[in-house]
């Protein structure tokens, strides 16, 4: 792999600050059977996941934006930011 799941979960937060901006906090694992990473967003007691590819994620630690996650990124923060009414 190449790389840990705190240094993913690091360069996620480096390329959306959005989510640290709006208090998202991140799970990750990996899932072995879909070879990619689970990606959980977590707010409060509200959460949302992801799938984020093993080529992809690999891109993303290459410095490459990670398309697919970053339409969801803006997705999500609105989702918890309304089911939380928290700003």
């Amino acid at each position: 792999m190449g790389y840990t799941q705190v240094a993913l979960e690091d360069k996620l937060y480096e390329m959306y600050p959005e989510l640290m901006k709006n208090r998202i906090v991140l799970r990750l694992s990996f899932d072995d059977e879909k070879n990619a990473w689970v990606v959980g967003f977590v707010k409060g007691d509200k959460n949302r996941h992801a799938f984020l590819d093993k080529n992809d994620a690999d891109m993303c630690m290459d410095g490459q934006q990670c398309i697919y996650l970053g339409v969801l990124v803006a997705q999500y923060i609105k989702d918890l930011e309304q089911e939380t009414g928290v700003a």
